[in-house]
């Protein structure tokens, strides 16, 4: 169970990773962070990040140990194990006695017990009902962990489903302004570039535009190209 001291602890890990996702922050960092304390406060002996990559197949992000990473680097590669199972089944997984499973996730059990490991507790990583991961808890005792702590463990789930999505969120954000600014800074030029060719075939703005983008489209050029070039005056039309 949590006591006091780790509850203090608790309030301070989740006040500095939510200052850390205000400002400016290193994604990997934060989840490196999170598993560490994560691991600490839940006494596993390791813990680790599998992350659904863009095509559905996941990917071990972050862990603790090269132990932990390499359990799951195993259930990846074996396609069977908890941390798969959490993540398709968007519910809680725990292995009491990893010894118990050995029918189940033969290379999963064989593999853990062989690094010490014989419980094992993996957390999907939901956001309004979208699984896109799990965080995994590797210890090296027997049992399963109480509800309170598995609560603690889900709230740090939260957190690092919430640093992911918030990063891809940021990264997305960032494409979809170039690709505005692009625009801009395009329909810029093309403007310039259609008072270049007004003023030298004596067109209204219409007819410089249409002569522009015919252009462009008899040519195979991207339009701010030709327009480029127009007002560079690399280009004749």
């Amino acid at each position: 169970m949590v006591s006091r001291t780790r509850e203090a602890q608790l309030t301070a890990t989740f006040v500095t990773l939510a200052d850390t996702l205000v400002a400016d922050y290193d994604v990997v960092e934060l989840l490196h962070t999170l598993i560490s304390t994560c691991a600490e406060l839940l006494d596993a002996a390791g813990a680790g990040l599998t992350l659904a990559a863009s095509g559905g197949q996941l990917e071990v992000l972050a862990s603790t140990s090269e132990e932990s990473r390499l359990v799951e680097l195993m259930q990846l590669r074996a396609g069977e194990g908890p941390c798969i199972e959490a993540y398709l089944s968007g519910t809680v997984v725990a292995v009491s006695d990893v010894a118990d499973v050995v029918d189940v996730w033969p290379l999963f059990a064989q593999k853990a017990l062989s690094l010490g490991f014989r419980s094992v507790h993996c957390i999907p990583m939901q956001l309004r009902g979208e699984t896109i991961g799990s965080l995994n808890l590797f210890r090296a005792t027997l049992g399963r962990l109480p509800d309170e702590d598995i609560a603690v463990a889900r709230g740090l789930a939260d957190i690092a489903t919430i640093g992911i999505l918030h990063q891809r969120a940021m990264s997305e954000s960032d494409v979809a302004r170039q690709q505005l600014q692009l625009a801009l800074d395009s329909r810029v030029l093309i403007e310039q570039a259609k008072g270049v060719l007004a003023h030298t075939h004596s067109l209204d703005m219409d007819g410089a535009f249409t002569l522009l983008r015919t252009y462009a489209r008899t040519n195979g050029v991207r339009l701010q190209d030709v327009a480029r070039d127009v007002v560079e005056r690399r280009l004749t039309i």
